[in-house]
């Protein structure tokens, strides 16, 4: 697990007019549109765009194909693209006291670059390519009059609810404003599954309305249809969940299902990492009140760190 701190000041997207700057468009074939399309449908960073935009951001992309051992973008340069994994697998090199060391990897998926565009700060990072593959790359001036211009409407809507939440009281004013850049909504229907018990976890959530459920079967029961769920919690406006197999790097330990309509904030794995760094503290000691809610509820204490199906 790595944190970042960015402590630059944010881009003023009010600063620039939309129409001052002629939009860029790369044609594409039809494989290509394809795989752009696949490649950016679950990158956070679009979810609120409008169908014009996302046209927009489509149209300006460019694959860049890259080799592996590549650099694809350096420690302290300045940022010139956002990047979105097409393909491939990449590490993640953070350099500290003239040293640089490996925090994480990119398998095939994910996205790259945003913050040295969204605060005007040198790469935060160093991304070298350990296979051949691809990835699709979107310009400084098209990234900051569509995405940062949209981000920005997002904080007018969201900064006072970030502000109000009791676990990022850690964090200073500007780094709970970056949280709010970086998270994607989406709405849950009534009985829906967020997320489930055993898999592999890339998202924490913060619910903004309506009401979660969170089930936990036992660990290790072989009959299965005697293994009913157990209701452990369930969460409102304001507090969150998914936050465990994030600081375990273990599978997920429960399953959470909406109760009614439900909205959450969501926040991938690199954003949580990256600027969650001084909150960890206290979601580890939730770790401590889950526990004894099993104990409760199981009579016994389940690691659940390791709980899955």
């Amino acid at each position: 697990m790595f944190f970042v701190l960015v402590c630059a000041e944010t881009y003023n997207p009010d600063e620039e007019e939309d129409d001052t700057e002629s939009r860029i468009i790369y044609p594409k074939t039809d494989d290509q549109r394809n795989r752009l399309q696949e490649a950016c449908k679950d990158i956070l960073l679009f979810k609120n765009l409008d169908p014009e935009q996302m046209s927009q951001v489509l149209d300006a992309m460019f694959e860049k194909l890259v080799e592996g051992g590549e650099h694809v973008i350096d420690q302290g340069d300045d940022g010139d693209n956002f990047y979105v994994i097409d393909r491939g697998t990449y590490d993640i090199y953070v350099k500290c006291d003239g040293v640089g060391r490996c925090v994480g990897t990119y398998d095939n998926r994910g996205s790259f670059g945003e913050l040295a565009l969204m605060y005007n700060t040198p790469r935060a990072a160093t991304i070298i390519a350990t296979s051949p593959g691809a990835v699709w790359g979107l310009d400084r001036v098209t990234f900051r009059r569509i995405i940062v211009k949209n981000n920005a409407k997002k904080r007018r809507m969201y900064e006072n609810f970030i502000e109000s939440l009791p676990f990022l009281k850690s964090l200073e004013l500007s780094e709970r404003l970056k949280v709010v850049d970086v998270i994607g909504t989406k709405v849950y229907k009534d009985g829906e599954q967020i997320i489930a018990q055993g898999e592999m976890a890339d998202c924490f959530f913060i619910v903004e309305s309506g009401e979660v459920r969170i089930t936990m079967k036992r660990k290790n029961k072989q009959d299965v249809e005697e293994n009913e769920a157990v209701e452990i919690a369930r969460y409102s406006r304001g507090q969150y969940f998914g936050e465990l197999a994030l600081v375990t790097n273990k599978p997920r330990a429960a399953s959470a299902f909406a109760l009614g309509t439900v909205k959450c904030l969501v926040m991938d794995v690199q954003a949580f990492e990256r600027l969650l760094g001084p909150c960890m503290e206290i979601m580890k000691r939730n770790i401590a009140n889950y526990e004894e809610q099993i104990v409760a509820l199981f009579g016994t204490n389940m690691d659940i760190a390791d709980a899955s199906e």
